[in-house]
């Protein structure tokens, strides 16, 4: 790889790897002094996270509690590593551990027979849509993950589940992109900074700790009404 790719100066990204190539013990220091950076970085990024969202998440645990109680069930989406993401959260309610209950959730991206057939019949921006209208019912959770908060099928998927009466939760990055200004969204976090990895670990902080709230949750089952929170 050359030192700069499609626009980016690699080495004001990782400078430690490019000055005093001689010094192994200086670049070494470097990498230590980057690290401790990059961990303090998320440490307040996610503090910031508690400070604005805090009642704001537990609102939602609360309203998921209530939503499993009645029979619902958990659809996670997500693109690239939002997918991934998504799929450590149906993971956590689906086969938790350390005693947890269990709860139904699915990827809505782990069938590649069902998302490569759609996206090449009819096109990707209704991947996960398509899916919620065959599956989503009231009382059923949305959750999609974004970085940008700008993803076509996202947006897409939160209009469908609204339509059917889930209850849709959204956690981007930014300003929220496009996602910010959906009236479909009845839960929206918003992680603000400008690097894609501190967003994705703070993202990572929110649905962990929705996890864990709805576990510790022993709600009664309610019909949901959107809005709730607001």
């Amino acid at each position: 790889m050359t030192q700069q790719q499609h626009g980016v100066d690699v080495e004001s990204l990782y400078p430690f790897l490019y000055s005093d190539r001689g010094n192994i013990d200086s670049v070494l220091d470097e990498v230590r002094q980057s690290t401790v950076a990059k961990a303090h970085e998320i440490i307040e990024l996610r503090r910031s996270v508690l400070a604005t969202h805090g009642p704001r998440i537990m609102a939602c645990a609360r309203q998921m509690a209530q939503c499993f109680a009645a029979g619902g069930r958990l659809f996670a989406c997500g693109n690239g590593g939002s997918s991934t993401d998504s799929q450590e959260l149906v993971s956590l309610f689906l086969c938790p551990t350390g005693g947890a209950r269990p709860r139904p959730a699915f990827g809505l991206t782990n069938d590649i027979a069902v998302v490569t057939a759609m996206t090449n019949d009819i096109g990707f921006d209704i991947v996960f849509a398509r899916q919620l209208a065959a599956m989503g019912r009231a009382n059923d959770i949305v959750v999609g993950l974004s970085t940008s908060g700008n993803s076509e099928n996202l947006l897409r998927a939160f209009d469908e589940a609204s339509r059917r009466g889930m209850l849709t939760v959204g956690i981007a990055g930014y300003d929220g992109g496009k996602m910010a200004e959906l009236d479909s969204i009845d839960h929206l976090f918003v992680v603000p900074c400008p690097s894609v990895h501190r967003i994705q670990e703070a993202q990572t902080t929110i649905y962990h700790a929705l996890w864990e709230l709805v576990d510790a949750l022993h709600e009664q089952p309610v019909e949901h009404t959107r809005g709730d929170d607001q």
